[in-house]
């Protein structure tokens, strides 16, 4: 799974006056090749993270391609007779909805491109126009199809890739099972992808940072604002987290996959909020392959979602570009 952790948190540090009558239940641990952490408040005091640590799990033995045994890695490597769960089956439709709603800019075929540019669990290739046009004629999603529980090629070459977005769902996922538990305040992030329910007990949102795009693989960058979450998920793709050099030039590891080559906008981070973090981490995604101008018709077209976007301008400053409904959740930090 990626390892794009976004968000800094000011959820975990919070504190609480000596009067509080519950006090949070904080678990943290390593999935999908990054870390999580969850917080909730439970009167019954319960410790759910061998439960949560088992859903993901299974999770990755659906969709995760750096499992060798997945649903989606045996699908990509053609095995017979292979049935789908329903965490391929969510992933895949909502792949179907964001690859029509965008155009194609969102297409999880390109897992053939990661690979060769070195961005998923397969071994790096040299990069040579000829390379990228032949790896194109099997991307394109509607080279393949669920039907019912299983999938069905048009070329046996077409591979998928769900980690654009699977560590949102994932967190949908542990979210639906606190759910499940009564559980009605907590906190959920997964490789910088969050979704909050409820307020603290003391009334506060929850909140989270979002961070100024300077490239830096190896630890948080300075924030450039803070997000205010109730019942709100986000997640941010940048192009300054993962990327590769080839020939002395800079590569973002998102594939725009009308051209086999990672993405070249100005657009330097996308953060979308929307009510289900699946559909927050596919649609960040989208946009920053679409660029600042697809994007805002994009945005202008799904009210749903709520975008805080940063891209450099001729000058290589930061501008910003808001959806109308982000002031009620965003605030800048003061330089």
């Amino acid at each position: 799974m990626k390892n794009n952790l976004i968000l800094t948190f000011f959820c975990l540090f919070f504190s609480y006056p000596i009067f509080s009558q519950e006090e949070p239940i904080r678990i943290a641990g390593n999935t999908q090749g990054t870390t999580y952490h969850i917080t909730y408040f439970d009167k019954k005091n319960r410790n759910f993270q061998p439960k949560i640590e088992k859903l993901l799990h299974q999770f990755d033995l659906s969709v995760s391609t750096y499992i060798p045994n997945s649903i989606i890695s045996r699908i990509n490597s053609n095995q017979k007779n292979v049935k789908v769960d329903k965490y391929f089956t969510t992933c895949f439709n909502k792949a179907k909805e964001v690859w029509k709603n965008t155009d194609g800019a969102f297409d999880p075929t390109v897992y053939s491109l990661v690979n060769a540019w070195g961005f998923g669990p397969g071994k790096k290739q040299t990069i040579e126009k000829v390379k990228i046009d032949s790896l194109l004629e099997f991307v394109g999603f509607e080279l393949i199809e669920l039907k019912g529980n299983k999938i069905f090629k048009k070329d046996p070459r077409v591979a998928l890739d769900f980690n654009a977005f699977a560590q949102g769902y994932s967190v949908d996922v542990i979210s639906e099972f606190l759910n499940s538990k009564g559980i009605t305040t907590y906190i959920v992030e997964i490789g910088g992808e969050v979704y909050a329910n409820g307020r603290k007990p003391n009334g506060d949102n929850w909140k989270v940072g979002i961070e100024k795009p300077i490239d830096n693989k190896e630890s948080t960058n300075p924030l450039k604002a803070i997000a205010k979450l109730e019942n709100l998920a986000i997640a941010t793709s940048g192009n300054y987290r993962r990327y590769t050099i080839e020939n002395g030039k800079k590569f973002a590891h998102h594939i725009d996959p009308k051209t086999g080559y990672p993405t070249k906008n100005n657009l330097l981070s996308a953060s979308i909020f929307s009510k289900q973090c699946i559909s927050s981490d596919a649609n960040a995604t989208g946009v920053l392959v679409l660029g600042l101008e697809k994007a805002k018709i994009f945005l202008e077209a799904h009210h749903e979602l709520q975008a805080y976007l940063i891209y450099s301008d001729e000058n290589g400053a930061y501008q910003i570009y808001e959806t109308l409904g982000i002031k009620d959740i965003i605030s800048e930090v003061e330089e």
